[in-house]
């Protein structure tokens, strides 16, 4: 009887290996301890033992009984659902690494321009997308006549706003609720009407400067701007200032700096022009200051090789991965 007992026991194990659903688990239970079960029928035959084995084989009997019922309610404890297939650990596979992302390359870029600046003092400061003519044209000394203010150039809504076509609206709003002094940086996405190729996107990023107070020079703006380019492009690069013209500062300067064999134009700058220290209501007799812009699109591209913008925005993760 111990023997057909065994060899009961050894068959349970095996079947209960291949178990992997609480159906699976429910034939196992019937097949062993169901009313024709195979443990079942061996209790039916517990009266032919005689007397004095029959307590040692009723003991072995209730053993396997109980581990045979623990086994299974385990198992439909493990399985969430009927059919569901079972959850089964094993410690010796190695782990699942979760998919780690990353920063988009343009916020790397945004950040490590913001460091520079932050390292010099400048608090970086947003503001909304959605903006009004004041602050993107009339504050900044953009007359009306200007073509930027045509809606070929600019996005307007039917509501009288526009998508601002530069951060430099982020600095009147903070001029218009803070005095002097004043240093700030405002990054963020900006709107042109741009048929968009290689190195055009109706959408794309800039970053303002400004600073204000009263004994800020243009040998102040100078000074910062070749700090800044020399931390991002080597302590060796080569940096030139050429005049030029913008509405909102005066003198105004574009700054190229030495790329392969020639110049490459990389930001513009200029003195405050104090039109836009009135539409603010700051005393041009006492406050003085300079801006700057610049393309984060473009810093990247120029610094990682990158030949068509366009790769920033399509979310090709073969490209992204890269940075």
């Amino acid at each position: 009887m111990k023997d057909q007992i065994n060899l009961v026991e050894k068959e349970a194990r095996e079947d209960l290996s291949r178990i992997d659903s609480v159906d699976s688990a429910e034939a196992f239970r019937v097949a062993y301890l169901g009313k024709k079960g195979k443990l079942t029928e061996l209790f039916k035959k517990l009266g032919a033992v005689p007397p004095e084995e029959k307590k040692a084989v009723g003991a072995e009997l209730n053993r396997v009984k109980q581990w045979l019922e623990s086994a299974v309610e385990e198992f439909r404890q493990k399985a969430p659902k009927t059919g569901a297939p079972l959850e089964m650990f094993d410690e010796t596979l190695p782990g699942v690494r979760p998919t780690q992302g990353s920063i988009h390359l343009l916020q790397q870029t945004i950040q490590e321009i913001s460091g520079i600046f932050s390292r010099m003092g400048f608090e970086t400061v947003e503001g909304p997308e959605i903006e009004t003519e004041f602050h993107n044209f009339t504050a900044l000394n953009i007359p009306l006549d200007h073509p930027s203010r045509d809606a070929f150039d600019t996005f307007y809504t039917t509501h009288g706003q526009l998508l601002r076509s530069q951060t430099s609206t982020v600095q009147i709003r903070v001029m218009k609720e803070r005095k002097p002094p004043l240093k700030i940086i405002a990054p963020g996405r900006v709107y042109r009407p741009d048929t968009v190729d290689a190195s055009h996107s109706f959408m794309f990023h800039q970053i303002e400067g400004l600073m204000v107070d009263d004994r800020v020079t243009f040998s102040d703006l100078k000074g910062v701007l070749h700090l800044f380019l020399r931390e991002l492009f080597g302590s060796q690069t080569k940096i030139r200032f050429r005049p030029h013209f913008f509405p909102f500062t005066e003198p105004s300067v574009e700054i190229d700096i030495q790329w392969g064999k020639g110049w490459l134009e990389i930001l513009g700058a200029g003195s405050v022009d104090p039109n836009v220290f009135k539409e603010v209501k700051y005393d041009t007799s006492v406050v003085r200051g300079f801006a700057f812009g610049l393309g984060v699109e473009r810093i990247a591209m120029l610094r990682h090789g990158i030949n068509d913008i366009r790769h920033f925005y399509e979310n090709d993760l073969r490209f992204l991965r890269q940075f």
